[in-house]
């Protein structure tokens, strides 16, 4: 060993191997898991619930995709960077969020229905937790009708056997759900498809005007992804998209 490494050494133990021996003596607080036996069926009916609580957390993105317009709005989103050809810009960190802020504000007025109609009844102790639950439905249940053809719902109305409903909102949400799901995911194409037209026409001009000038071997988005953001900056792209997306929700 170089001699020169050794003052350093010696240091280094000096100044951090008394706490780390000083932290080894120390006592380690343990945690124990284990499943008793109980003579009272509400600490049961508690710690099921805790469960189901857990469970229900966990689930709370796909929760959050399935029944608000998160899901027109990223796909959107992407379709939109895809069309502009910037690759990761912007990046998907920052429209996740732009997504999940804009619903929202799309969602408030739902949100707000919930909360004063089930969440705070239940938080008061004036109704149990199932009647609570069945008031929150209502209002997210109404949202996704209201934006959900009924082609789609007599879709999964036809395989799904729970007799006949006399109109929509007697419709599970087994049906409702996966509905108004394949209806977001028809508009977002849709709406994807028109924000490819113009970007298609500005590359085909550009490969056009290159192959006329012999520069073949450069590839046409190069010069094509500046002229398709100048274009969207000038129409003031991101307030005709945004402003789409809250009109067609309304």
């Amino acid at each position: 060993m170089n001699r020169k490494y050794l003052p350093k050494i010696i240091s280094f133990l000096v100044l951090f191997g008394g706490p780390l021996v000083a932290f080894g003596q120390t006592s380690i607080p343990s945690l124990n898991l284990s499943i008793d036996s109980v003579s009272d069926p509400e600490q049961l009916s508690t710690t099921i619930q805790i469960v189901i609580l857990i469970t229900i957390l966990s689930l709370a993105p796909s929760i959050l995709i399935m029944t608000t317009a998160f899901t027109r709005i990223v796909v959107i989103f992407h379709f939109l960077r895809q069309a502009i050809g910037t690759q990761n810009t912007p990046s998907n960190q920052i429209l996740i969020s732009l997504a999940l802020f804009l619903t929202y504000f799309i969602m408030s007025p739902v949100l707000e229905t919930v909360n004063t109609t089930a969440l705070q009844p239940y938080l008061d102790d004036e109704i149990e937790q199932q009647e609570a639950l069945k008031r929150a439905i209502i209002p997210i249940k109404a949202f996704m009708l209201n934006h959900t053809r009924e082609k789609d719902l007599a879709l999964f109305a036809n395989y799904f056997t729970q007799g006949q409903a006399q109109s929509p909102e007697d419709l599970s949400l087994a049906v409702v759900i996966p509905g108004f799901m394949i209806n977001e995911l028809r508009i977002a194409f849709q709406i994807g498809f028109m924000l490819y037209l113009p970007m298609l026409l500005i590359d085909m001009v550009v490969a056009a005007v290159l192959m006329s000038m012999g520069m073949m071997m450069l590839p046409p988005v190069m010069i094509s992804m500046p002229f398709k953001v100048l274009l969207f900056v000038l129409v003031d792209g991101w307030y005709l998209v945004v402003e789409s997306i809250i009109n067609g929700l309304q």
